[in-house]
Parts: structure tokens; C-alpha cells; sequence
């Protein structure tokens, strides 16, 4: 029953997404990004034998995934990598991405795409970031014993495999030959429903924070603009964000510099966040060192170069807590830097244990805001405290992506 249930509602979502193509952008993008896959995967893999099969959602994943990736072809050069999305807002984005050498939409999950997917690509091993459950996918991946891992997961009570009608669902996870979990608490939920096959690896997105951190360039704009002054580095902030951060910002001292990277970037945004600052402001685009020499507060309108800002900054403020969740404290973190974030943080493991040791405060309103804000400005001691426990809690966690290579490469 279960199956005919859940092919019907595969059915019916590849049907609303071919419907919703067109009126919508990205589900065009999932449509079209499809077109001639066939063709491109029996082109690309005429003669391939060593075909090592990664499969992403979204970009969160991916950027999860990559460390996994990256040193897996460092230990075995002569893999052909196989790198699949299901989100355009992943594979829209990382199309070209140099370690892969071939780089799909995934297939919807009926049967009949997945055999033949299967049948083509041949995978030696297969690797599933976090959170990507294809009932059919798995399903022939176990019926054909290849090599099954799940990385970087993260399980809670919650989750409705543990649910009283999830007993279904919760059959996937034992099609996997291996799971890497992110910590204590979702090995020992997999034990409880004796599913033993389980490691706590960590989460690999430190590893990867870690290697860009090491990459990162200077940016004379960024170095002149902060002229020895305290930045403050607000990045991914949503309204919410922004108008408690302006507010301080308005109130502040002169002797602050101000970075905001909202994750808004549209012109109409930009400019409602310019017009909300009553200190003197410029756009990165913008920005001309002798004729901006008085600007403390630079908006950055751009793209792409966030986790770079944080080299400069002094304390970070992350957005997306007064909504869904907040984003990546990581990048912050390993600069050795305080993180400051909203109330919605709960659910995110690196933010709850960085809370814990002291290296990041969450804030509810204004009040909290502007006592955090001038504790961590005006006292250098607490400032660096903080920011040591942040830098040492990235070194403590790296090595999650060899410890999962370790043991892809015994299978």
C-alpha cells in the first residue's frame, strides 16, 4: 500500500511542477534542466567503470557534500564523480562545478527513471547528503547491493520517520549501508529503533568553512573602509534583522564601522536598508575611498563574497533567526569572532553548542541586542573570549569529511 501510495504522490508532484513551470521561474528551471539528461548521461558515460555517485538537494547540501567530494577524488583520482540536484537553486548554481564530472538534475523517483538511471551510470558507491529520501532510488540501490551512505544527517525526535505513521518511511533507513550522522542525540534515536549501522562524524560543513577561511583574499576595499576601527559584519539579514541592527546602528557611537550583507540583494532593498541609516552609508558598488572617507556603514550589493567580509570583521550578527532559522554561523566562526543571531536557533546543533561555550549569544528583541552589542564593543576582553571559544570550536570539529572517506574508500 505503501508504495502505490507514494508513487501516485511522486506522480502528482512531477505533474503540479510541469503545470507550475508555466507561471514560475524555478520550477521552469526543474523542468527544462531535465530536457536531453538521457542523452548527456549515455554520452558522458559511454566507457565509465569507476563512477562514484553524489546526490545533493539544494546548495546547503552541496556545500556539505563538497569536503566529502574533494578529498574522496584526492584518495581515488580516476573516479568519474556523478553529481546530482534536485533543487535548481543547487545545480543552477554549481552546473560547473570543477570536481565533478558530470552534474544532473535528479530524475523523478518512479521506477521506470530510476532503473534506468541506475543502468546507466553503474554507481561503484552511492553517498546521499543530510536529508534526501527517494523511496524508489534507495530501494533499487539496496535490491542491488551497491554501497549506500547517508552523510552529514541530522535526526530529531520530531522527524516523522519517528512518528506513529511513519513506520513506512522509516523501512528507508535501513536500505543504507552506512550513516554519518552530526551528533550524539540522532545516534542515539537510530539505536532506539535498532538501526546500528551509524557514526558520529560531525558536520562537514567545518571542514569546509575551515578551507575557505585558508583561501580567502585581501580586499583593499574592505581593509580602508574598516580603518583600524571595530567592524561589526551583519550577514544574510532579513527586515527583521535589519531594522533592530539600524536601530543600534542610528543610536551607536562614531566610532564603529558597519558591513551589512542582507540576503535581499534586489535594488528596492538595498535602498530601503540606505534610507532606514541615518549614519553616513555607501554601496559597495559604489564605494571610492577619498570621496567615502566619512562612510561607516558600507551595504554590500553583491553576491558571492560574504564569507570573505568576516576576515575583517570583529563581531558577526547572522541573520534569519527572527524567521525560518538562521543561517551559517560557521563562516563567522572561524575567524574567531563572537556570533550574535535571533531567537530561532534551536534547531541548528553548531549555534546550540556555541551558545552553550560562549562563543555565540542569541538575541529576542532590541533590549538583548543593544546589551550584547556594547558589552561585546566596548570590552575587549569579553570580545576576544568569545571569539577564542568560536575559533576553537571549528579546530575541535574538523575531520569529518576523512573520517566518511576513510571508510567510502574500503567499499
Amino acid at each position: 500500500m505503501f508504495r502505490i501510495i507514494y508513487s501516485i504522490a511522486i506522480r502528482f508532484f512531477g505533474f503540479c511542477i510541469c503545470i507550475a513551470s508555466l507561471f514560475n521561474e524555478k520550477a521552469k528551471q526543474w523542468m527544462t534542466g531535465r530536457k536531453d539528461q538521457w542523452e548527456k548521461i549515455n554520452i558522458n558515460l559511454a566507457k565509465q567503470e569507476n563512477a562514484v555517485w553524489f546526490h545533493c538537494s539544494s546548495l546547503g547540501e552541496f556545500e556539505q557534500g563538497r569536503p566529502v567530494i574533494e578529498e574522496y577524488k584526492k584518495h581515488n583520482p580516476k573516479a568519474f564523480i556523478v553529481l546530482t540536484f534536485f533543487s535548481p537553486s543547487g545545480y543552477e548554481i554549481r552546473k560547473n562545478y570543477e570536481n565533478a564530472d558530470l552534474i544532473l538534475y535528479l530524475p523523478l523517483d518512479i521506477k521506470k527513471n530510476v532503473n534506468k538511471f541506475l543502468d546507466l551510470i553503474k554507481p561503484k558507491i552511492v553517498v546521499f547528503v543530510k536529508n534526501e529520501f527517494w523511496y524508489n532510488y534507495l530501494h533499487q540501490l539496496w535490491l542491488r547491493n551497491i554501497p549506500l551512505f547517508l552523510i552529514s544527517a541530522n535526526f530529531r525526535e520530531d522527524n516523522w520517520f519517528f512518528k506513529s505513521y511513519g513506520r513506512s518511511f522509516r523501512k528507508m533507513l535501513g536500505f543504507f549501508s552506512y550513516i554519518f550522522v552530526q551528533n550524539e542525540q540522532s545516534l542515539k534515536i537510530l539505536n532506539r529503533y535498532n538501526i546500528e549501522n551509524v557514526t558520529i562524524a560531525g558536520d562537514t560543513r567545518v571542514d569546509r568553512v575551515y578551507q575557505i577561511s585558508k583561501e580567502v583574499k585581501e580586499n583593499s576595499v574592505i581593509e580602508k573602509f574598516k580603518n583600524q576601527k571595530i567592524l561589526i559584519v551583519a550577514g544574510s539579514s532579513w527586515k527583521q534583522d535589519e531594522e533592530l541592527l539600524i536601530k543600534y546602528i542610528n543610536e551607536s557611537g562614531n566610532n564603529l564601522k558597519w558591513i551589512i550583507a542582507p540576503h535581499e540583494i534586489k535594488k528596492e532593498n538595498i535602498l530601503r536598508i540606505q534610507k532606514s541609516i541615518t549614519r553616513p552609508s555607501v554601496k559597495y558598488s559604489t564605494y571610492k575611498e577619498k570621496q567615502d572617507s566619512n562612510a561607516e556603514v558600507l551595504v554590500i550589493d553583491n553576491i558571492g563574497m560574504l564569507s570573505s567580509l568576516y576576515k575583517y570583521g570583529d563581531i558577526a550578527y547572522i541573520g534569519g533567526g527572527f524567521g525560518k532559522g538562521i543561517h551559517n554561523i560557521l563562516e563567522p566562526a572561524t575567524f574567531g569572532i563572537p556570533v550574535i543571531f535571533g531567537p530561532n536557533y534551536k534547531k541548528f546543533r553548531e549555534a546550540c553548542e556555541l551558545r552553550k561555550q560562549g562563543g555565540a549569544m542569541p538575541v529576542n528583541d532590541f533590549s538583548d541586542l543593544e546589551k550584547i552589542f556594547n558589552e561585546l564593543i566596548y570590552n575587549d576582553e569579553v570580545r576576544q573570549k568569545a571569539g577564542n571559544i568560536s575559533k576553537k570550536y571549528i579546530k575541535d570539529n574538523l575531520g569529518s569529511a576523512q573520517l566518511i572517506v576513510d571508510k567510502l574508500l574500503t567499499n
